[in-house]
């Protein structure tokens, strides 16, 4: 694994974070400084992370506590940049996550990807980094694309 620093996101990350979910095509990149600005702004429980290889942002997770539920929270964005998958450093992302949301009494962490073959590689992650797949909802994101539901206890 190279050697990677994991921090709380900042707005100087927001540039090379932009090219991250895009190169990876999790979202459109425009969208980062409206999404990040309650957590930047203090105003949201969510936990952003920047992992840096160097000065440079190469990967990010974003994660929230899921409404109505006692120590549940949903990890709604892992991203690495295509060049640095492979690296260890989705892992040192999901490591220190989990690492800061048990800290804080977080009982289960869950994660939501797609069932298709394009995501085949996510699940052996999740699966890897000791998440069981706990549901499938067919059709969830469109016709033929299932929505995959991992789950991990944090405590």
């Amino acid at each position: 694994m190279k050697d990677v620093a994991i921090k709380p996101t900042t707005s100087a990350d927001i540039p090379a974070l932009k090219a991250v979910v895009d190169q990876t095509e999790l979202f459109p990149g425009e969208m980062l400084p409206e999404m990040l600005s309650p957590f930047l702004g203090g105003e949201a429980e969510a936990v952003w992370l920047t992992a840096h290889l160097g000065d440079v942002p190469v990967g990010l997770c974003y994660a929230v506590p899921e409404e109505l539920t006692n120590g549940t929270w949903n990890m709604l964005a892992l991203a690495v940049l295509p060049a640095h998958q492979g690296d260890g450093v989705g892992g040192a992302l999901v490591k220190r996550l989990e690492d800061d949301l048990r800290s804080q009494g977080v009982r289960v962490l869950i994660a939501d990807t797609s069932g298709t073959d394009a995501f085949a590689l996510t699940r052996r992650f999740y699966a890897k980094s000791g998440y069981s797949e706990e549901a499938r909802i067919r059709d969830f994101w469109d016709a033929g694309d299932d929505k995959v539901v991992f789950w991990k206890g944090l405590a």
